[in-house]
């Protein structure tokens, strides 16, 4: 297969047109469970790493703030805090099944915050609008990663600020303990509390394909972001970028 009309779904290689079906699959059998696994399989070291990413943000009161992949709601719920009533965070997802959760979630919370299911590749929303954007573990599921940025840089306005946070490469000496708990551990994690081990192998295997620290740096730079700088967590197992639109 041309890699032109090719992308990965784990080390597997699919047609684009296929790729957002069975990432889709993924979720929908892991929505369910999705809070409790990320607490398991991390520890709950990802309340941390979210808590970070939304230190960074430094949301301020009247902000326009745009959640994409938001999921179960972890950032836009705090963000939503920070914004206030003048404010505006819209979480948005591609999957129906993780952006029902999320939006319930809000709701629970009383804050009262728009919900669109909408694909990162075609935001619906005018650019120029939003002063900070973020996805957090979202985009090594997106099928063209270049343009879900280049969306993500149009909708900032000047000035405004992306932020990714995504599982990246880790510390070189961790790799072999790191390699065993993803392929061994994860997938025995998945089939018991999710009952599906297939997805979490999914998971392990969409990290390695996903682009290093330095890689993403560039091409966040190329989408149109002017200092664009990381941060590695836990050792490189995640990391924070953040850029600023020119």
């Amino acid at each position: 297969m041309d890699e032109r009309e090719s992308t990965h779904f784990g080390y597997e290689t699919v047609p684009p047109g296929q790729k957002a079906s069975r990432v889709a699959a993924v979720f929908d059998s892991v929505s369910s469970r999705y809070d409790l696994m990320n607490d398991l399989m991390s520890g709950g070291l990802h309340r941390l790493w979210k808590r970070f990413t939304v230190a960074q943000a430094a949301v301020r009161p009247g902000m326009k703030v745009l959640d994409v992949a938001g999921g179960t709601a972890d950032l836009a719920r705090e963000f939503a805090r920070r914004v206030g009533p003048e404010g505006e965070v819209w979480l948005t997802d591609i999957n129906a099944s993780m952006l029902r959760i999320g939006r319930d979630r809000m709701i629970d919370d009383g804050l009262v915050q728009p919900a669109v299911q909408c694909d990162a590749e075609r935001l619906p929303f005018p650019s120029e609008y939003f002063d900070r954007v973020t996805v957090a573990f979202g985009l090594r599921n997106m099928t063209r990663k270049e343009s879900a940025l280049t969306e993500m840089t149009r909708v900032l306005r000047p000035g405004g600020k992306l932020l990714v946070l995504e599982f990246s490469r880790v510390w070189k000496p961790l790799e072999p303990l790191y390699d065993l708990y993803s392929f061994s551990v994860l997938p025995w994690l998945g089939k018991r509390m999710a009952g599906d081990a297939d997805s979490y192998r999914y998971l392990a295997e969409s990290i390695r394909m996903h682009p290093d620290q330095e890689t993403l740096r560039v091409m966040m730079t190329e989408c149109g972001l002017s200092r664009v700088r990381y941060f590695n967590l836990a050792g490189g197992v995640v990391a924070l970028h953040e850029g600023v639109r020119l």
